[in-house]
């Protein structure tokens, strides 16, 4: 019966990401950086809230939307932080994680031959979804830009059947974020234009600049067709409570709500109650884990410097992009032959798009100590080649 499949279905791959950190259950003593999830436990006091809901009974259907408490809470802390205004009753959805509100966002604006602008080396879970709406990725290669989308680049991508412009950062895999003049230089140019942006923005607590996280709905009309996915699985080390949100104006986020009903209904109760918390006594949970991630970033960075892998050091998230090209070997080949010889456990560029090949993404969400060994290995290793 396969073969009756979908056939958009049956093209997708498993993330490059996930089958290599799958790799490493077959490594008892492998040490791996290749998922980006937090190693901070969640706060205890969000974690008491949701205790407190499920003593109350609150394991009901909420409304399609979410909370209407969580919502106001949600739009308060955007506002608060980066100055982005939103309606809480028509104008946010709380969907099952980021990657909810990314699937609906791109199932309620894309049709079949549509096309979608998005950069490459970029996360893995944009194109499945792109594909299964029978659009179609149209990749702008940025590994000569500092891995950022450029205005020209874009400019020189677009067609009649562009769609959407997707911004994805503080980006995964690079940790690369765009500058006021790299945001005014996009809106600048799609402004005018009847092409949607998609700015997914769920590392937006996690900048390391003094300006701090900025969105391309600021730039002049470029809120009316920018959807903005977020979530709290980055901010406040809450990766398997599953909340996310998108921002949109209300003529876009109904339709977005209904593909949401359809799908899920509503996001979990007890965790929307959890995040709730949150964004109301948690609002600076993250503050404490920035300043430990920089640490981090500081320390991965300068080991890789010493080591001859060029990497341009990024302002945000918690991934390390360093190149291999100079080895001559395959991003594959590269991490089997360290997962073999070191155990030690890294994602290959490829996983990223072929625009990643020749380079590999370091998570460093993970303490020093295990940090301090894994680069250990890795130098030992590079020292090998």
């Amino acid at each position: 019966m396969e073969h009756l499949i979908n056939p958009n279905v049956r093209e997708i791959q498993v993330s490059g990401i996930r089958k290599f950190s799958n790799r490493v259950a077959a490594y008892p003593n492998a040490i791996s950086l290749t998922l980006g999830q937090p190693d901070f436990p969640t706060p205890e006091h969000i974690k008491e809230a949701a205790k407190r809901a499920l003593d109350a009974n609150r394991t009901v259907y909420t409304h399609n939307a979410g909370l209407l408490e969580l919502r106001k809470a949600a739009c308060d802390f955007v506002a608060t932080r980066y100055g982005q205004q939103y309606d809480p009753e028509t104008e946010v959805i709380t969907t099952t994680g980021a990657s909810e509100a990314i699937d609906i966002t791109l199932r309620t604006i894309l049709v079949p031959g549509s096309e979608v602008i998005l950069p490459g080396p970029v996360y893995p879970g944009y194109e499945p979804i792109i594909k299964q709406c029978g659009a179609i990725p149209v990749y702008v290669d940025t590994r000569e830009t500092g891995f950022k989308m450029t205005p020209e680049a874009i400019e020189a991508k677009l067609t009649d059947k562009t769609r959407a412009v997707l911004l994805p950062y503080p980006s995964n895999p690079t940790g690369v974020v765009l500058s006021r003049e790299d945001l005014k230089g996009i809106g600048d140019l799609l402004r005018d234009r009847e092409v949607f942006v998609v700015s997914d923005e769920i590392y937006s607590e996690l900048v390391y600049s003094e300006e701090g996280h900025r969105s391309i709905v600021h730039e002049p009309g470029m809120r009316d067709k920018t959807i903005v996915i977020n979530g709290l699985s980055k901010s406040h080390s809450m990766t398997g409570w599953r909340i996310g949100f998108t921002f949109a104006p209300a003529a876009i986020s109904q339709h977005i709500l209904k593909v949401h009903q359809y799908n899920v209904s509503c996001a979990s109760s007890v965790s929307q109650y959890a995040a709730l918390e949150a964004l109301t006594h948690g609002v600076d949970d993250a503050l404490a884990m920035r300043v430990e991630y920089r640490k981090r970033l500081d320390y991965v960075h300068d080991r890789l410097d010493l080591m001859g892998l060029p990497c341009v050091k990024p302002d945000g998230a918690f991934y390390l992009f360093p190149s291999i090209q100079h080895f001559g070997i395959p991003s594959l080949e590269f991490c089997v032959r360290l997962l073999e010889q070191e155990q030690l456990a890294v994602v290959p560029g490829d996983a990223f798009s072929e625009y990643g090949e020749g380079f590999l993404r370091i998570s460093y969400a993970y303490s020093m100590e295990s940090l301090k060994e894994a680069l250990d290995r890795l130098q030992r290793f590079v020292t090998s080649l």
